[in-house]
């Protein structure tokens, strides 16, 4: 599978998208703010990372906004989060057959160019 989760109006997945020309080598887009992410794509994430806190995104808004620093959660929570909220998605997540890359640390990406070249 050759797939990428992102996000259109992020500059962060614009960059790492025209940085690595995934657009451009037949992977499938799929915009999480058009296209919401279904309880299948989630479970077959977390399936290949071992756990939707990896998949959990600290760095939104809401998740101040709504106070959950404070809070104690599960994976329970996690999961649900993603599925409410799709800002609570670490981006971009891209399927690279059997492998997954999630978010954009540095070792991360270079982990991925290393797998599209």
């Amino acid at each position: 599978m050759k797939k990428i989760y992102h996000l259109g109006t992020c500059t962060t997945c614009q960059a790492i998208i025209k940085e690595t020309g995934i657009d451009k080598k037949g992977f499938e887009m799929q915009d999480i703010k058009t296209e919401k992410i279904t309880p299948a794509q989630l479970d077959e994430m977390k399936s290949k990372t071992g756990s939707y806190e990896s998949l959990f995104s600290r760095r939104a808004m809401k998740y101040k906004e709504m106070g959950l620093k404070d809070k104690a959660l599960t994976e329970n929570d996690y999961r649900q989060l993603i599925l409410d909220e799709y800002t609570f998605l670490k981006r971009p997540v891209v399927f690279v057959n059997d492998t997954i890359f999630v978010g954009s640390e540095k070792k991360n990406l270079e982990a991925l160019k290393n797998a599209l070249s």
